[in-house]
């Protein structure tokens, strides 16, 4: 969705990690063994009994993305995901990468299809976007760093699966820049291999002729609604535009020159790393020349429904909070196939 809106949700802050500094980088990879996942004794698929699926891994090299075989569980195991939930506060506190891994879950979920009723072809929160012929599509450009990052916290955790690793991110970084706690449930599936992933074009755009109308057909699909679309585009109060990869945004603005992580691009927000309704104020003012108004961003105050709530969130940072925490959990089940059918929290 990060974010939600095309070259807006593809161009929160996307990093390649050198030590503590944020870096431009050409990225390569090669295959790797990884170890047996632990499959979750919830489980009532598989405990014992691993089957082996090709799975795309990234891994620092020389040569091109590959597949290797590797055990694939049902699910994750649940004191993994609480593990692996700390090791992501690390990562954010040093890496500042909160908004890439708000767009990297977004973007794995954002492909469903409420009309398609198999699984996986109808997308969405499924794994998918860990394989090169997704992360390829012009939507997701950029993510394979956000999968960089994450990689040696799957590495370390083989019972966790990338579907629930890509949202347990995705919320945590929320949450650690000071939004809302998400009614989080796991257990996601993940798909075995690229031939699954979804077709490219149902992420949205972020400059399309109509925009109310865009944001409609692209959520509306999802089964999301106009309370919903507003309340996560308010995501946007996170991260930065850089035009070298969308065409939008500046390359630098006076609160981008100096970082976190590396510098330059244009930012919906001042304050890009804190979770608040800044976004909705701003956009309503439209005051600062340096902050970044797409026309995906500027519909929210223009057409009717999108209005009614947008004012809300402009003055009302809690109800804005309640409804983006529901909003983001829906949108992080969309697809889902969960083991145990239910899920669980953490």
């Amino acid at each position: 969705m990060a974010s939600i809106t095309g070259a807006a949700t593809r161009l929160l802050t996307s990093v390649k990690i050198t030590g503590s500094t944020t870096t431009t980088t050409r990225l390569y990879f090669s295959s790797f063994s990884v170890s047996p996942l632990k499959c979750p004794k919830s489980s009532p698929l598989l405990s014992h009994v691993f089957r082996y699926q090709k799975q795309s891994l990234v891994r620092v090299s020389s040569g091109s993305f590959s597949t290797v075989a590797s055990p694939k569980c049902a699910a994750s195991d649940p004191d993994q995901l609480k593990s692996a939930r700390e090791d992501i506060k690390d990562l954010l506190k040093t890496k500042f990468c909160h908004p890439i891994l708000v767009r990297l879950g977004w973007h794995d979920a954002g492909t469903y299809n409420k009309n398609i009723k198999e699984w996986p072809q109808r997308g969405g929160a499924n794994g998918s976007l860990r394989f090169e012929i997704e992360l390829k599509h012009g939507a997701n450009a950029g993510l394979v760093n956000a999968l960089k990052l994450l990689q040696p916290i799957k590495d370390k955790y083989s019972g966790v699966t990338y579907a629930d690793l890509f949202q347990l991110a995705s919320a945590t970084a929320i949450e650690e820049a000071g939004g809302p706690k998400i009614p989080m449930k796991y257990g996601r599936v993940d798909v075995s291999g690229p031939e699954q992933c979804p077709e490219e074009g149902r992420l949205p755009d972020a400059g399309p002729p109509s925009p109310a109308a865009h944001l409609r057909d692209v959520f509306y699909r999802m089964g999301l609604n106009d309370k919903e679309i507003v309340a996560l585009s308010g995501a946007h109060t996170l991260g930065r535009s850089r035009p070298e990869r969308s065409g939008w945004g500046k390359p630098e603005t006076k609160y981008t020159k100096d970082g976190p992580g590396a510098p330059g691009g244009q930012s919906w927000t001042a304050q890009w790393l804190k979770f608040d309704n800044s976004y909705f104020k701003d956009i309503k003012e439209r005051r600062d020349n340096d902050l970044l108004v797409l026309p995906t961003d500027a519909v929210l105050f223009e057409d009717p429904s999108f209005k009614e709530y947008a004012e809300k969130y402009a003055v009302d940072q809690d109800l804005f909070f309640k409804d983006y925490a529901e909003a983001h959990a829906s949108l992080s089940n969309l697809g889902a196939k969960f083991d145990p059918p239910q899920g669980f929290s953490i």
